[in-house]
């Protein structure tokens, strides 16, 4: 196996604080895998782009490439968009394997993160 990758693809924003919280994710990541290229591409208003980031990757011989949609749901973008973004990515760079996970909201473990940080945002009983 060659050079790998990690993108983190989230929608954007008009709000540059909007992508706060995604870069703190994507240098987290990179944090725990320093032996990958983890990167944060947005599907539009906001730069990089996944086609101008997947581009850059190929440019540093990036050869496997996984891209994990940071939505909740797998809505209208995840399940039309994104597979024909990944579609024009194969084709513009047929040298790289791309390839897609499912949103990181229909993960079970995220799902029971997101359950204890709902039931701890409750006021404690008093006694």
């Amino acid at each position: 196996m060659g050079k790998r990758a990690l993108v983190l693809f989230a929608h954007g924003a008009r709000s540059a604080s909007w992508a706060a919280p995604f870069e703190r994710l994507r240098d987290m990541v990179a944090a725990r895998a320093p032996e990958i290229d983890v990167s944060l591409a947005f599907l539009e208003l906001m730069s990089p782009r996944l086609p101008e980031q997947v581009a850059a990757l190929a440019a540093r011989g990036i050869d496997d490439v996984t891209v994990v949609p940071v939505f909740l749901g797998q809505g209208g973008h995840v399940l039309r968009d994104l597979p024909l973004l990944l579609d024009e990515l194969r084709v513009a760079h047929p040298g790289i394997a791309v390839r897609a996970v499912g949103a990181v909201g229909e993960d079970p473990q995220v799902l029971r993160a997101m359950t204890d940080y709902c039931l701890s945002s409750l006021p404690s009983p008093l006694a």
